[in-house]
């Protein structure tokens, strides 16, 4: 296996992924939008909504991403735009102000729906976004109840301004809109709408399976093409060019490619290391599909074959996936499948001698803290949805049918582990006893993570295209690479001028 590739290949039927976007889309617009204005409504009853789209960015190079809030209460995506709807004795009207249609604006930022264009495409009334105050204060004459859903920097809610965070543009129109209405009483709404999105409908569950999809092939994509000498942005542009290729909207976070030491750092994100023969490679990465996000992980041999003591770590933290795994299924607790998993870290963790028992302690300024938080210091997992971090309904509670999160164990050998335990008399024999296993596993940091929904008898990882077991990993490796050659004397151009 060489540095030097052919033109990449589409992993996936590209065209068929884009199709198949469109028509997830069109699923998740009216009526969903509309069942959704109506669940936030009928939870919170009678008085006027206010729901804050994004701001178009100051400067016109930069991308535009709309509030998740918004996005998911009206599927409107152009800046500047807000929702308000009027409750009154259980019934709503909505109004959708937007930008005004205006070629001259549309020429550097493109085509814009107009105010004439939001029924046709929503179903809502269309009003001027430079309407927007006036009308707002009619209809909050006489002292109405006001829901408020933005990007606010309230700790204590939308009407209780936090004295650490910097204010926000949102905060900045809501202080505007009560200086106006001094009578005016605001309710915070924004956890009522997460709470509704906690409970992902079957379309939403389809975009969720589809970014999966779109982010494993990329892992998959890049297993041919690691070889000793290439930088870790290679792989990065690599999958980030596969997301888009097929229908990805952007990366979900910013990707972690990290080789070497580097992947023991939970979130690096610099991307700009050679890899060398002998090193893990960890990758974390994945794409939005439709607004919604996966989060996959994998960590891989940079020379296509696992060492002895790569197998060993990467074997702990797929067991220890493995056990979560077993635990998923409706009614059951996330805290069941962390105390599985975490059973089996701490034993593998003193199988390989980087602990001295599963249940041993060391001091830690004055407190006992368990010796295998020293190499797993992350939680199990997250909820994945229109955020990469998102909500689920198991926040409250039990997994239910239709949950979705990721499982994500990991163990990550740091060359200073010894150097940063405490060096005090009660830690004397611990430190001397793990050292020669730090030495050993030094610089392997392994995180397996997967993309998981609860079905009605148990779980399906959505996330499995992209292999994890080690002989699926090494067998990709070992396949014929994929990529273009790489002008070589740029990249030892590059080379003199890294920081």
């Amino acid at each position: 296996m060489g540095t030097y590739h052919r033109i990449v290949r589409a992993t996936l039927p590209a065209v068929f992924l884009l199709s198949t976007a469109a028509a997830l889309q069109a699923q998740v617009m009216e009526p969903e939008y509309a069942s959704r204005r109506a669940a936030l409504t009928s939870r919170l009853g009678d008085g006027v909504y206010l729901v804050l789209g994004a701001s178009e960015p100051e400067a016109n190079y930069e991308n535009f991403w709309q509030a998740q809030n918004f996005r998911y209460l009206t599927g409107f995506l152009e800046p500047g735009a807000a929702l308000v709807m009027v409750r009154k004795g259980g019934r709503d009207r909505a109004m959708l102000f937007v930008a005004p249609k205006d070629p001259a604006q549309e020429v550097w930022t493109g085509e814009r729906l107009g105010v004439e264009g939001v029924r046709t495409k929503s179903g809502m009334e269309g009003r001027d976004a430079r309407t927007l105050r006036a009308v707002l204060d009619s209809v909050l004459a006489g002292g109405t109840q006001l829901f408020a859903v933005g990007e606010f920097s309230r700790g204590g809610g939308a009407d209780v301004p936090s004295s650490r965070a910097p204010r926000t543009v949102d905060d900045q129109f809501l202080d505007a809109v009560k200086e106006r209405n001094r009578e005016l009483k605001v309710t915070d709404a924004v956890r009522e709408v997460r709470e509704l999105r906690g409970k992902k409908s079957a379309a939403e569950l389809a975009l969720i399976r589809t970014a999966a999809r779109v982010s494993a092939a990329a892992h998959k994509e890049v297993l041919a093409n690691v070889a000793p000498g290439m930088n870790e942005f290679e792989i990065q542009a690599l999958a980030e060019y596969t997301f888009r290729r097929n229908g990805g909207d952007r990366p979900s976070y910013g990707s972690i490619v990290g080789s070497g030491p580097n992947s023991t750092t939970l979130h690096y994100n610099r991307d700009d290391r050679f890899m060398n023969a002998g090193e893990v490679l960890n990758m974390d990465m994945a794409t939005y599909y439709g607004g919604y996000s996966a989060d996959i992980t994998r960590t891989i041999p940079v020379s296509g074959k696992f060492s002895s003591a790569q197998r060993d770590v990467y074997t702990v933290v797929l067991d220890a996936q493995k056990a979560a795994e077993r635990q998923v299924k409706p009614g059951n607790g996330f805290r069941q499948l962390n105390d599985s998993a975490v059973a089996v870290l701490r034993n593998g963790l003193a199988r390989l001698g980087l602990t001295e028992s599963a249940n041993a302690t060391y001091e830690n300024g004055g407190r006992a803290t368990p010796q295998y938080t020293l190499y797993y210091m992350h939680g199990l997992g997250h909820p994945i949805g229109l955020d990469v971090h998102d909500v689920d309904a198991y926040s409250a509670g039990q997994l239910i049918e239709g949950s979705v999160f990721t499982i994500e164990p990991g163990v990550y050998v740091r060359a200073n582990t010894v150097d940063i335990i405490p060096d005090t008399p009660a830690n004397a024999a611990f430190r001397s006893k793990i050292a020669s296993a730090v030495k050993k596993y030094a610089n392997i940091g392994v995180r397996i993570e997967d993309d998981y929904v609860v079905t009605k008898d148990g779980f399906e990882r959505i996330s499995a295209d992209a292999p994890r077991e080690i002989d699926d990993i090494e067998r990709e490796m070992a396949k014929p690479a994929t990529t273009t050659a790489r002008d070589s004397a740029m990249v030892e151009a590059y080379r003199k001028i890294r920081p």
